[in-house]
């Protein structure tokens, strides 16, 4: 929208309701979530180009085009290549203190293609496919900020809107590098967003995990033959997967052990001489996981010693948990409650509850309705991210806003389906837009700020972030 007519509608915008019919009495909040619908058709656009291009970590070459594209033709100044990882960037408007960031991931999950149908029916079997929502959350994350460059664009706002475009959260944790490399050093608040199948601010933290490769080298030989002139790769690796599935036993029950076989052997009639894990370890902090990351790895030498092979221990990568912010999430939340709940048509509540009785959950339709703002649980649930690194280096307000249907399986082709079509579309511009107004509050309220800064700071205490990744360049490369 333009600037200058955006001004002289202001007054009016303040009559102009929500989403939901809720009043928005802030005349720059009005004009963000009206730039949002200005922008609508163009946002659902983008969002739907990334799900069709549905590219797996650090291979986002496509979908981070898309993205770099729409940001410079709306005025951005954009770098490339943070981190050295040539997908990563960053979308830069205006100038000065404050600066905020906000956060897009595009990543895709390996073996989740599927069509905007309510029933399992893959675009092409054993391709990628949007299983996290991925396409949503880059497009919308864009979409706030653009609204908030529009309105520093019109002198309404000052200081500067950083949009963070972050790769390879789903494998490998693209933001590591990125953070190494300085990019959010400066940032004053960071706001990010996920999307789910509910909507509230998120206050809870999130699981810490590390990622290792164990490489066992044996000698090969004819199974048949002289098999006892062999040396077993794959004995070692089966007998180090038996280790990890008797441990599970003793460890606490907030722990996580997970591992993927890579390579085995090749044929029946030969010893392996080569076999490969990747293994990887969760917990509710950094603090539980690490004493079982170091018990994990002394296993794989137990396991090289019994079949008499070589063994190797590579860090892929790790991640910390979530450091929640519970001053910026009452911000957030204030927002939420005046947008009020998302609206659906028949047809979008029977695609939902299709969705539902195809995955086997209750046929409950959507969960659209604000949440009230949590109180933060010891035992967070499953599932780990890179934000949770950036928020112990910036404060960060986390979103969730609804996408999929109510309890459908995440990083399942049910969430691919629903995040391609309106179900995905509405939780976007929701989304957008009660981004944008929070962040119109941290631009506004030099006091807020400074509120999340002493609780992050309280939060963080004295620890000294570290990442948990090797030295050297992302293994942009890998063998995925």
């Amino acid at each position: 929208m333009n600037p200058t007519l955006l001004r002289l509608l202001l007054p009016l915008l303040l009559l102009v309701p929500a989403l939901s019919g809720a009043a928005v009495d802030n005349p720059r909040k009005a004009a963000v979530v009206a730039a949002v619908d200005a922008h609508r058709d163009e946002l659902t656009a983008l969002s739907d180009e990334i799900w069709r291009h549905a590219e797996i970590a650090f291979r986002e070459t496509q979908s981070a085009d898309a993205l770099v594209a729409h940001a410079e033709e709306n005025g951005f100044r954009v770098s490339r290549g943070t981190g050295e990882i040539p997908t990563a960037f960053v979308a830069e408007y205006g100038s000065g203190k404050p600066v905020i960031g906000i956060m897009g991931e595009f990543d895709a999950l390996p073996g989740l293609s599927q069509d905007t149908v309510p029933t399992r029916s893959p675009l092409a079997q054993g391709e990628p496919g949007h299983g996290c929502g991925h396409n949503v959350f880059g497009a919308a994350s864009l979409g706030a900020a653009i609204a908030i460059k529009e309105q520093i664009e019109a002198g309404e706002l000052s200081g500067t809107i950083r949009y963070y475009g972050t790769p390879a959260e789903e494998k490998f944790f693209g933001k590591l590098w990125m953070i190494r490399a300085g990019a959010f050093d400066d940032v004053d608040v960071m706001m990010d967003w996920h999307p789910a199948d509910k909507l509230e601010a998120s206050v809870q933290s999130s699981q810490a995990l590390v990622d290792f490769l164990v490489e066992f080298d044996g000698q090969s030989a004819h199974a048949a033959a002289d098999p006892w002139n062999g040396r077993s790769a794959g004995d070692a690796l089966e007998l180090y997967a038996h280790g990890i599935n008797a441990y599970r036993e003793h460890i606490r029950p907030t722990v996580r052990i997970h591992y993927h076989i890579m390579d085995a052997g090749k044929v029946v009639n030969v010893v392996p001489d080569y076999a490969k894990i990747w293994v990887r370890v969760r917990d509710r902090s950094r603090e539980g996981m690490t004493p079982v990351y170091e018990r994990v790895q002394a296993m794989a030498e137990g396991a090289a010693i019994l079949a008499n092979v070589e063994h190797k221990v590579s860090l892929i990568s790790g991640v910390h948990e979530l450091l929640p912010n519970r001053t910026g999430g009452a911000a957030l939340q204030a927002n939420l409650e005046a947008l009020g709940s998302i609206s659906y048509s028949e047809e979008e509540l029977a695609f939902a509850r299709t969705l539902q009785a195809s995955t086997g959950k209750p046929q409950v339709g959507m969960d659209a309705e604000v949440n009230p703002l949590r109180e933060t649980e010891e035992d967070p649930p499953g599932g780990s991210t890179d934000v949770g690194d950036v928020s112990y280096v910036v404060p960060t307000i986390s979103l969730a806003a609804p996408i999929a249907p109510s309890g459908v399986p995440w990083h399942s082709w049910a969430v691919v389906a629903s995040g391609g079509m309106s179900l995905g579309h509405k939780g976007l511009v929701h989304a957008a837009k009660a981004l944008a107004m929070t962040m119109v509050d941290l631009f506004e309220d030099p006091r807020l700020v400074e509120q999340i800064k002493t609780e992050f700071a309280e939060r963080k205490g004295d620890y000294t972030y570290q990442g948990i990744l090797p030295p050297g360049p992302p293994p942009l490369d890998f063998e995925q």
